[in-house]
């Protein structure tokens, strides 16, 4: 559908000041306005579609009183999306007598750019580190941590430790540097002074973004409303809208497969949805928080998630991704689903219903593996929105029965529930969950999965009490393992049971042959992953990946 511009101006703070774009069509991004509409032309296209890093902006949002910063994709942001928010670019970082910034310093010094094509997107995420990380405190530029939702802890200069820049710069690629030297400005900078006017005025910025009062969303093209009520309303009133989260996936309908919108819907804005709320056999993370967030907050529960978390996509993606878009898209290649059913997670959809009195919000509750339909098909109405995805917490009651005790052979093999597993926080006594989730792709950082198996299991005196599988890739949909589930539950843990559940997964899906891989290597790769959480729980815990560290890698390089 080819849209209408729209008489909607995009209005954000840039340097402190107010900026406003008129006639903005809905699905232009947010790298077509800087270079087309304000000739910021410091921020490149690379890839179109969220993968080099070369557009990388940071976003700034007022967030208890300070700037929380965050380093996005400009090339699949769609501009809308960044209305009442600051925008810092390239050009935004040096002071106006010249001097650089310590994160443009720091990559002169180390001498990090060689092409420079890639180095405005890779200044950007340091700046994003920068401000996230380390703060001025003193003229003389003493520094000191201001926090951050990567923050590994400590404070002072030196705070960027070579691990924590591998994983806040995993979404800009260099075909130059070998990253050597990028990473090591990623450690220098810290300890550069900043000079003054650096990186805009936080005090200004924060001021002009108090100024710019939320748009009451009529009948425009981008809607972007402040409250649940308001966005329930708006989707039963444009039933046909796109709907979107943080863009990352819908922006390559438009830069990829040039689709325009004639609306857009954001969900992004309503404050209800922002939040992760702790309930006490739960935790709902509403669907506007994104996935940097979400994944904290799955890691606050579960460390041993904290890997697999860091692998799902680029910084910059997670940053303006949502854990609610990526289950609403439904791609069976999306990592998030299948940890997920693996936890026991169920979905919340929303919809406005007009009533006597004006119109009141109902809902209804399903598990997430019953979400689906087909292929990016779902059950969803074409009034409702998913809103809210609430994810069992350590300990809560299992949501699927025991089987009568006795169930399953006796073994020789000694009891599970009394061996030293190497399964951080979780333990493998009596009644107590222990959970993998492994993501098999061609890279190791910022990739798409060839295959995804989490796992979930809970034993009581070495026998399968509880046990939910989660699989990607493999299917048309995210998919439950059933049918391995049922061959592990009641049965004693051990290698009978592990040779019997890895048949039964390999012959429970027909995958596809792909770019990605082969339904010979998928299904091969399923078995072997449930071998692998058997060998983990045994004690074998140098085989995977989490027991590597970034210095004995560089050490194997």
């Amino acid at each position: 559908m080819i849209s209408r511009n729209s008489a909607q101006t995009l209005r954000f703070v840039r340097r402190g000041q107010p900026v406003a774009v008129g006639n903005v069509a809905p699905e232009r991004t947010l790298l077509e306005v800087l270079r087309e509409d304000l000739h910021l032309t410091a921020t490149k296209e690379g890839c179109g579609e969220g993968d080099c890093g070369a557009c990388t902006v940071v976003l700034g949002e007022a967030v208890d009183g300070q700037l929380r910063y965050r380093a996005v994709n400009s090339c699949i942001r769609l501009a809308h999306s960044v209305d009442g928010m600051a925008v810092f670019t390239a050009e935004d970082l040096a002071a106006e007598n010249g001097e650089l910034h310590p994160a443009q310093e720091a990559m002169v010094q180390c001498h990090g750019s060689q092409c420079g094509f890639c180095t405005p997107g890779f200044v950007m995420s340091l700046f994003g580190m920068y401000q996230s990380h380390i703060a001025p405190t003193l003229p003389e530029g003493a520094l000191a941590l201001r926090g951050g939702p990567s923050a590994l802890g400590g404070g002072g200069k030196g705070l960027i430790t070579r691990e924590q820049a591998q994983v806040d710069l995993s979404g800009n690629l260099c075909r130059c540097t070998g990253y050597r030297p990028i990473l090591e400005a990623a450690e220098k900078m810290g300890n550069l002074p900043l000079p003054a006017g650096c990186g805009g005025d936080e005090a200004a910025t924060l001021a002009a973004l108090k100024a710019l009062q939320p748009r009451q969303n009529g009948d425009e093209n981008y809607l972007r409303p402040t409250t649940l009520a308001a966005l329930l309303q708006q989707r039963a009133k444009f039933p046909k809208a796109q709907v979107v989260a943080g863009c990352t996936d819908v922006g390559l309908w438009v830069t990829k497969l040039h689709q325009r919108f004639e609306r857009v819907l954001d969900v992004t804005a309503a404050r209800e949805l922002q939040r992760v709320e702790t309930y006490p056999h739960h935790i709902a993370i509403g669907a506007a928080v994104s996935l940097t967030d979400a994944f904290a907050a799955l890691v606050a529960e579960r460390p041993q998630l904290q890997t697999f978390s860091q692998r799902f996509a680029g910084l910059p993606v997670r940053n303006a991704g949502t854990l609610g878009g990526n289950v609403a898209n439904g791609s069976p290649i999306g990592d998030s689903m299948p940890l997920l059913i693996a936890l026991g997670a169920s979905v919340v959809l929303m919809r406005w219903k007009k009533t006597a009195t004006g119109g009141e919000i109902t809902h209804r509750e399903l598990r997430l593996e019953d979400l689906y339909t087909g292929y990016r098909t779902n059950v969803m109405r074409a009034d409702e929105l998913l809103c809210w995805i609430k994810v069992p917490r350590p300990g809560a009651p299992s949501p699927q029965p025991s089987p009568a005790s006795g169930r399953g052979s006796k073994s020789l093999s000694p009891d599970v529930s009394s061996l030293p597993l190497p399964l951080a926080g979780e333990g493998g006594g009596e009644g107590r969950e222990f959970m993998r989730v492994y993501k098999i792709s061609k890279r190791f950082d910022d990739d798409i999965s060839a295959v995804c198996l989490a796992i979930q299991m809970t034993l009581n005196d070495g026998v399968v009490r509880q046990v939910s599988i989660g699989a990607g890739g493999v299917a048309a949909t995210p998919a439950r393992a059933r049918q391995t589930e049922a061959a592990l539950l009641g049965h004693r843990w051990n290698a009978d049971t592990v040779m019997a559940a890895t048949a039964a997964l390999r012959a429970e899906f027909q995958p596809i042959s792909d770019m990605r891989a082969s339904a010979a290597y998928r299904q091969t790769v399923l078995g072997n992953l449930l071998q692998r959480f058997w060998l983990e729980s045994q004690g074998m815990n140098t085989i995977n990946l989490d027991s590597l560290n970034a210095a004995t890698l560089e050490a194997l390089a």
